[in-house]
């Protein structure tokens, strides 16, 4: 069983007294209702108040701005997923595929929202899954979305993986297809990260023009044809773009600037 951090419990402790119908404590109330010393109440709630968890007014403790903050940002996670669910759910009731959104954490994509095909075979993946980004669709997008030096200080001394035989294990490889993904708003991906499987995605870009996240179609190998990919492409983009809009961006999905590319390094 994962060991749990004393210091790190009672800290919490004191914040969810905070729970309760009062919304002032002093220091003897928090202390006596949680059977702690006064010298650790005194240290708690000191680093309490220098993180900003918890505000001082006179004798009494209340609790601080960044709690605001961070409950902002859960909900806007949690609007995000809602809204992700019901596009993909669209998306993929037009076209009988897999839909995902997923998200950049490092060089990895971790995937938000996961809406199933109906037909009989389908892909296995899950909310929660994490893939190479460089193996993935999803993954193309957002590091092509980012700028030069972070993309490069991501990829620093980082091997590129192979899932597949034909996932991108070179590093020139893969900055010359994020150059196309750049131009064209759009990334494919054929049996990069599963062999019998290939995907196409667009960027999901915010109100600030980022692209934070990417929607995909993902589609076994067994139903891939040219025309079918031109249909999935025009979905996928049509998706982006409305989960864009839901989320305050004003023009569509619409490529970083030309600044925002890395230029070509030779080697793997």
């Amino acid at each position: 069983m994962p060991r749990l951090v004393p210091a790190v419990s009672r800290a919490a402790d004191v914040l969810e007294l905070f729970l309760g119908p009062r919304a002032e404590l002093t220091a003897g109330e928090i202390g006596e209702r949680l059977g702690l010393p006064r010298s650790t109440t005194h240290d708690l709630l000191t680093t309490l108040v220098s993180r900003r968890y918890l505000d001082r007014r006179g004798n009494t403790y209340r609790l601080g701005p960044i709690l605001l903050e961070l409950g902002s940002r859960y909900r806007q996670r949690l609007e995000f997923s809602t809204e992700a669910d019901a596009v993909a759910r669209r998306v993929a009731a037009q076209c009988g595929e897999t839909v995902h959104v997923g998200i950049l954490d490092g060089l990895d994509v971790v995937y938000v929202s996961k809406i199933d095909s109906t037909h009989p075979v389908r892909l296995i993946s899950a909310v929660g899954r994490r893939l190479p980004a460089h193996c993935t669709a999803v993954g193309k997008v957002l590091l092509a979305g980012l700028p030069a030096e972070e993309l490069s200080a991501r990829l620093k001394g980082r091997k590129l993986a192979a899932l597949t035989e034909a996932s991108i294990t070179s590093r020139q490889a893969l900055l010359a297809q994020l150059d196309e993904v750049r131009a064209k708003g759009v990334a494919h991906e054929r049996s990069e990260s599963n062999p019998d499987a290939g995907c196409v995605a667009a960027p999901i870009v915010d109100a600030d023009g980022e692209w934070v996240a990417a929607m995909s179609i993902s589609i076994p190998t067994s139903r891939h044809s040219e025309a079918a990919w031109v249909r999935w492409e025009e979905l996928v983009r049509q998706g982006a773009a409305e989960l864009s809009a839901r989320l305050g961006h004003a023009t569509g999905t619409a490529s970083p600037s030309a600044g925002n590319a890395e230029p070509t390094a030779s080697g793997a």
